[in-house]
């Protein structure tokens, strides 16, 4: 497909607002979804050691003049060997009833200015691609070896979907297919540990948007070691189970619940939208996950994806921008994005790539 490249893209300033839920205080405003600018909402002093205190951001991309397919929306991976990003969008209708929707993959291709320590992009290459065939309706992603690690969500064919480790610039190769012998629902997002194994959920979302069967079992938490093939159920009970993220001292694992999310795009605020904790612990040379709890509920929406800093803090894409809370579940504050976001990853130099179905930014905080 062909590329998109845009220039002269605008670094901006963005203010903080102090904001408190105490009976009698000021009502916290929303940011309106049309709105051109990326707003700091603090709840608690410490978020300032997040964001600073005047934190940048620039509008990579925008589709929103020109489409209103939410081309930037679920696994977003920054490769630093290339300074790129490749991105899923949603499912994207066909103009034929009968044929099942697609997703594409984009491609974007950063370029600095010559002084690397500011923050600051000269322009930003976009090209759309396929999947490879075999690994049909990709959804999250992660770093891997030297690519990316893929979740094929899979078609209405049983045996199709799992895990896929794709090399830059060779075909994807089958990790994971199967829970012995039969097929996931639609794998949603996966991690790696620093030994290697694979934590993924999965969840029987391709079945509710009906391009995937009726599901063979339950919507739950899973861990592959490819080094040993040992592969577990680790957790239930989410009832539909999405973000994953461990802990930078690996002692935690946060799943989020979006349950409370309808197809129709509204929400069932009687269901979950929740972020869980577990601890990871060694039995009998195994890994496993205890204590489950509840750690945090988003404010607005679900929270889609989960990630953590090198300080242990906890981020989650929702309903109203980016939510932010301390590792001991306190909400610091709110990177407010016009019209919430869906996904976001890490790059160098404290960078945030925030995903945001038509728009895909990027904001510079002092810690990430």
């Amino acid at each position: 497909m062909s590329s998109v490249t845009k220039t002269g893209i605008h670094v901006s300033k963005t203010s903080t607002q102090i904001v408190s839920f105490r009976p009698g205080a000021v009502p916290d405003i929303k940011v309106p979804p049309g709105a051109k600018n990326i707003l700091i909402k603090q709840y608690h002093p410490d978020f300032e050691r997040i964001t600073g205190q005047e934190p940048e951001y620039s509008l990579l991309l925008s589709t929103e003049d020109s489409s209103k397919n939410p081309f930037f929306q679920n696994g977003c991976v920054y490769l630093p060997e290339k300074d790129e990003l490749y991105i899923m969008s949603d499912l994207l209708q066909s103009t034929n009833s009968s044929v099942l929707p697609v997703v594409l993959i984009s491609k974007v291709s950063l370029r600095r200015g010559s002084n690397l320590e500011q923050f600051g992009f000269c322009a930003a290459e976009w090209i759309k691609l396929r999947p490879p065939q075999g690994m049909p309706m990709p959804a999250g992603a992660c770093p891997y070896k030297d690519g990316i690690l893929y979740c094929s969500q899979g078609t209405l064919e049983q045996d199709s979907g799992g895990l896929w480790y794709m090399p830059l610039g060779k075909p994807p190769i089958p990790i994971l297919t199967s829970y012995f012998g039969k097929p996931f629902n639609s794998i949603q997002a996966v991690i790696v540990d620093p030994e290697g194994a694979l934590w993924f959920t999965d969840a029987s979302i391709g079945f509710e948007r009906e391009i995937r069967p009726r599901p063979k079992l339950p919507n739950q938490v899973y861990r592959f070691d490819p080094n040993t093939g040992d592969l577990r159920a680790v957790a239930d009970g989410p009832s539909r189970p999405m973000g994953i993220a461990m802990a930078p001292d690996n002692s935690t694992l946060y799943v989020t619940d979006t349950g409370a999310a309808r197809l129709d795009g509204n929400l069932d605020s009687s269901r979950s939208a929740t972020i869980y904790a577990f601890d990871v612990t060694r039995r009998f040379d195994s890994t496993f996950l205890i204590n489950r709890r509840v750690f945090a509920f988003a404010k607005e929406g679900v929270p889609t994806t989960v990630a953590c800093d090198s300080s242990g803090n906890v981020y989650a894409t929702c309903g109203d921008g980016v939510e932010v809370w301390s590792p001991g579940g306190t909400a610091l504050g709110l990177i407010a994005v016009p019209g919430g976001c869906t996904n976001m990853c890490s790059g160098p130099r404290r960078e945030l790539f925030v995903c945001a179905k038509q728009r895909l930014w990027a904001i510079n905080l002092k810690s990430t």
